[in-house]
């Protein structure tokens, strides 16, 4: 099954017109023709059973013959990630936590980024296509940059916690997670968090963790935080 993607579509709608590039890609690459099922999704926790009523490579028309809302999951993950150096490593981040399950992300510049520009428009189609891929119905919510001092200014509900790698008493995350329970994770950049960020975090009530014994990229480690929490709520 293919899943395609449109964020004005909602469970009100009758008909559905593909824009033109999707449109040649379901008549020409796809070969789908007048009568055939399609499924999409608004990102918002809906999916679409729609059948073909007009296979026009430009203007590609569907009749909305079902809908199903998903059930929401019972807790939230907000992942708090440095970009990194290479822009590469941060979209297979981005990518695998959608496949996992992350329900919202933040670039988050520190004191020893060496990447500060993020370029959003690139990271979102990252994400939707994942969506996609994976089969699933809601679409992570991608908040703009932010540095960690503005950021740790703002209230998060439910667990906090910051993955650092500076020598200090740190519990496993696998053994704070709480199942049904929103969780923040802060991921610092290479060079990890500094030490006044570390300790403005915990200030703030964020809590020292460790992801294991091995030392890991920031993409990695967002990749284990986020696999982590999965498994404690699954």
């Amino acid at each position: 099954m293919q899943l395609f993607y449109n964020p004005s579509l909602d469970n009100s709608a009758t008909q559905f017109t593909f824009p033109s590039d999707e449109s040649k890609h379901i008549v020409k690459v796809l070969r789908k023709k007048e009568g055939d099922i399609l499924h999409i999704t608004n990102g918002k926790g809906y999916r679409f059973e729609a059948k073909i009523i007009s296979a026009d490579q430009k203007r590609c028309k569907a009749s909305i013959i079902s809908s199903h809302k998903s059930i929401p999951k019972r807790y939230t993950l907000h992942l708090v990630v440095a970009p990194t150096k290479m822009n590469d490593r941060y979209e297979w981040f981005l990518e695998k936590a959608t496949e996992i399950g992350v329900d919202e992300i933040t670039p988050v510049i520190c004191d020893h980024s060496e990447r500060k520009v993020v370029k959003l428009d690139r990271m979102e189609r990252v994400l939707q296509s994942a969506m996609k891929q994976s089969l699933q119905t809601v679409l992570p919510k991608l908040n703009p940059a932010i540095s960690l001092k503005t950021f740790l200014e703002q209230e998060q509900t439910g667990l906090k916690f910051i993955a650092h790698c500076d020598d200090g008493e740190k519990m496993e995350l696998k053994r704070k997670v709480i199942a049904d329970m929103d969780a923040t994770i802060l991921i610092g950049p290479e060079g990890d968090f500094s030490k006044e960020e570390i300790d403005l975090a915990r200030k703030k009530g964020y809590r020292p963790i460790s992801l294991g014994n091995n030392r890991l990229r920031t993409e990695t480690a967002a990749i284990v935080a986020c696999t982590t929490v999965s498994i404690i709520n699954s």
